[in-house]
């Protein structure tokens, strides 16, 4: 077993001091861990309602999945933290679109998320390989 700690150039960078995805090889198969994700720009700022900030996370969720090889098709769970579930239907067309599979999944609201103006975050837990 190996771990890999890594902040692929498909994504801007970490807004911390932290890895945006966790690998852990495992012989012919590897399990990503991904970091929360929120719909930062590459300048770091969050515009956007529900929907768009959904689809920024996912096309940044999609770039990481994507420099270890794999897809969204791979994703074993997904958790969400939105600061108000009211936002729901507008997230859930979202990844309906994009998870026909349906994941497991976990979803809470939170009274607040480290950046101003974020919506929601995201983490991702996959298989590449």
């Amino acid at each position: 077993m190996t771990l890999t700690l890594d902040n692929p150039t498909t994504v801007p960078a970490p807004a911390g001091p932290y890895a945006h995805v966790a690998r852990i090889d495992l012989g012919d198969r590897a399990l990503l861990v991904l970091s929360g994700q929120i719909a930062a720009d590459e300048n770091g700022e969050v515009h956007g309602d529900i929907v768009a900030q959904s689809e920024r996370i996912f096309e940044l969720v999609r770039g990481i999945l994507e420099a270890h090889g794999s897809s969204f098709e791979q994703v074993a769970h997904i958790r969400t933290f939105m600061t108000d579930l009211d936002d729901l239907p507008g997230y859930g067309t979202v990844r309906r679109r994009l998870f026909p599979h349906a994941p497991a999944s976990t979803t809470v609201e939170v009274s607040r998320l480290f950046k101003p103006g974020a919506l929601l975050e995201v983490e991702v837990t996959a298989v590449a390989g």
